[in-house]
């Protein structure tokens, strides 16, 4: 699972078997992950995180929206 990001609280990373799916980062604080598709930049699913959360995470991966899909295919190669 590598860690592309850390922001604050929030870890960005993926799944090392992620890479059939389309681009997406899960986004986990303590025990809560969200997924985030990445283009165009949505909720996958938001696990326990709660909706002003959501919000925040949201917001930092469309602020770093260049970045995420670089180590995507950095990473799958796709």
């Amino acid at each position: 699972m590598p860690t592309i990001k850390r922001i604050g609280a929030y870890r960005f990373f993926f799944y090392s078997g992620d890479g059939a799916e389309p681009p997406h980062v899960h986004v986990q604080s303590a025990e809560k992950i969200a997924k985030i598709w990445l283009s165009p930049v949505r909720l996958g699913s938001s696990g326990t995180f709660r909706p002003h959360e959501i919000s925040r995470i949201v917001s930092l991966v469309e602020e770093y929206q260049e970045e995420l899909p670089e180590a995507w295919y950095d990473y799958f190669g796709t």
